[in-house]
């Protein structure tokens, strides 16, 4: 039987970190309504606490997958500027184009960002998920990342209150004992604007909330509240160097949970 670390009893706290940077795919709506082109921002940030706006480069591929398709979406982005809490940093918006029925999983795989406070580089491979009309198709198969979360559950309608399960996979293989930092969208980004929202929480005491995975490279988080929920699983891809410095692979998901109504 496979053990799930539960994080009402695992959570750590990191008392000399801040809150975690991760990188966004972010839309307005995540289930879509009406085809057409879905905007979104591609923006790495700390947006828990509308913190610190990082520098992004465009991305060595930005894509969705549909009906088991890929569809390039590169050619998509423009760059912006966008402004959160404390700095304005280079971003990206583009589209996403939703037609048919079914899960769209967006895709990026950044260029390594080095962090200078930290003396190494970070790659987020990053998905989302959009869907349209309630019909599943894609939600639940690996992309085929060099690194990447696997979400047992359905991660465009989660359901505040409940759990939330995932595997961490490298090169298609489980990963035990990953790292897992969780992120609120407390703040999230305005569409029509260069900037973020407000927070609607404040920052927890203590820094970043951490999980790991088992010894079969699952997790479960409790999600307490309704929104964007991310999580990255830090250093857990196969390449640890880039120019002669340590690079951390990250894999990162980010998941939409909705208040019962």
């Amino acid at each position: 039987m496979k053990t799930h670390i539960l994080a009402a009893a695992a959570a750590l706290a990191l008392p000399a970190a801040a809150q975690a940077h991760f990188l966004l795919e972010y839309t307005t709506e995540t289930m879509i309504g009406r085809p057409g082109e879905v905007p979104v921002k591609l923006i790495f940030w700390h947006p828990f606490d509308n913190g610190f706006v990082m520098d992004l480069e465009m991305p060595q591929a930005f894509y969705m997958i549909h009906n088991g398709e890929r569809t390039d979406l590169l050619d998509t982005l423009a760059p912006i500027s966008f402004t959160g809490g404390e700095n304005e940093g280079a971003a990206f918006r583009g589209s996403v184009p939703v037609r048919r029925s079914g899960d769209y999983v967006l895709v990026t795989e950044p260029q390594p960002y080095y962090e200078e406070s930290e003396d190494l580089y970070i790659q987020q491979f990053t998905k989302a998920f959009l869907n349209r009309n309630g019909l599943p198709t894609d939600w639940d198969q690996p992309v085929g990342l060099p690194v990447e979360i696997m979400p047992l559950v359905k991660p465009y309608n989660v359901i505040a209150g409940s759990t939330f399960t995932g595997q961490v996979l490298s090169e298609g293989q489980p990963v035990a004992g990953a790292e897992i930092e969780i992120e609120y969208m407390a703040a999230e980004p305005d569409m029509e604007s260069a900037a973020s929202s407000a927070p609607v929480v404040g920052t927890l005491p203590g820094g970043a909330l951490v999980i790991h995975s088992d010894a079969n490279g699952y997790f479960t988080f409790g999600i307490p509240r309704a929104g964007h929920w991310g999580f990255a699983a830090l250093g857990a891809g196969p390449e640890t160097e880039h120019e002669g410095k340590t690079l951390s692979q990250d894999a990162v998901i980010w998941i939409r949970a909705w208040d019962l109504q």
